[in-house]
């Protein structure tokens, strides 16, 4: 049994195949998923569970992040949502892009991690860094 960090096998998996400037997509319920994306991992239960902010600050706690790409429409839509996530990563590049741009753009990922989060436009793609 593996003693901690991130349990789910298919986010360990994702992670560890994940290489730099590799996608990974945190999404809330209503994103939709490409079906050509390598791995879709699916944790929704119900609304709020998991959450999507608890998701991302548990992939980040393996994942090295160099860069971030939200949707223009969280500004306005989710601000306190958008202050979330911006805040966890205060040195590091932010991209806004147009959300129908953002749902293109998901389709490049390595892969996309799905909450039961039911906030508007709370979704970020990750672009991978490297730890050396």
């Amino acid at each position: 049994m593996k003693k901690g960090g991130i349990l789910n096998p298919k986010i360990n998996q994702l992670i560890s195949e994940t290489g730099h400037t590799d996608y990974i997509v945190v999404t809330d319920a209503g994103l939709p998923i490409p079906e050509n994306v390598t791995h879709r991992v699916d944790l929704a239960l119900k609304e709020g569970i998991p959450s999507f902010l608890e998701t991302l600050d548990t992939v980040l706690t393996e994942l090295e992040v160099e860069k971030i790409i939200l949707a223009e429409e969280v500004k306005t839509v989710s601000p306190e949502m958008h202050d979330q996530i911006v805040s966890r990563f205060p040195n590091l590049p932010i991209e806004y892009v147009p959300h129908v741009e953002f749902k293109q753009q998901t389709k490049q990922a390595r892969g996309l991690i799905r909450t039961g989060e039911f906030t508007g436009y709370a979704n970020v793609i990750l672009v991978a860094g490297v730890v050396y």
